[in-house]
């Protein structure tokens, strides 16, 4: 946590009233980080989805375990729900360890939704522990390798996002011009044509 907290509060407000949304009808069929590809060691604001997919039960406590190197430094208000984290060091120096969020109902078929503001230190791959608990007292861990049922949530952090996202928003801008030219012909074209019945 290298940057003031005073910042991080300004950055989060814009999308803390998402913080604490259950999506019904999830595409999501594990528990998800994203967004799945960052630039390293910048800031950005990160959502847990976890879905509950037992019948009859509810999705009662989330816990996230970060990887190494994964700095989590605020988090986005999370209404009926508590949480609770453990850290180590203090000041600008402290680690969040694991966070608990504990007291709610998320029903079947929706997701529990969980955002916060933090940053990787390199670029490689980073793998994320969710323990998730039900009404019931089942317990899912997403801590399997992805071919498996319950794959940990894992995000990639890279140097940049490189040739392929600046060919991509030219393809977009390229669009969007050519939809305007058109748009622009089509009402001179219109206007010609009123002017021809006048």
């Amino acid at each position: 946590m290298k940057w003031s907290r005073a910042r991080t509060r300004l950055l989060v407000l814009p999308v803390a009233a998402g913080g604490a949304l259950t999506l019904a009808g999830s595409a999501f069929a594990h528990a998800e980080v994203s967004p799945p590809i960052v630039v390293a060691k910048k800031a950005e604001f990160f959502t847990l989805a976890v879905p509950t997919e037992k019948e009859n039960a509810t999705t009662t406590q989330v816990e996230l375990t970060p990887p190494s190197g994964f700095s989590i430094d605020s988090f986005a208000p999370t209404p009926g729900w508590k949480r609770e984290a453990q850290t180590t060091g203090t000041g600008e120096n402290t680690i969040i360890q694991k966070i608990t969020w504990s007291g709610g109902k998320v029903p079947t078929e929706e997701d529990g939704v969980f955002q916060f503001l933090a940053s990787t230190d390199a670029t490689k791959t980073y793998s994320f522990k969710v323990r998730q608990t039900y009404s019931d007292g089942t317990v899912v861990d997403w801590t399997g390798p992805e071919s498996s049922d319950t794959p940990a949530p894992t995000i990639e952090a890279k140097s940049s996002f490189g040739g392929g996202g600046s060919n991509t928003l030219g393809i977009v801008a390229l669009a969007l011009a050519v939809l305007a030219l058109v748009a622009a012909v089509a009402g001179l074209v219109g206007k010609s044509g009123r002017r021809a019945l006048a």
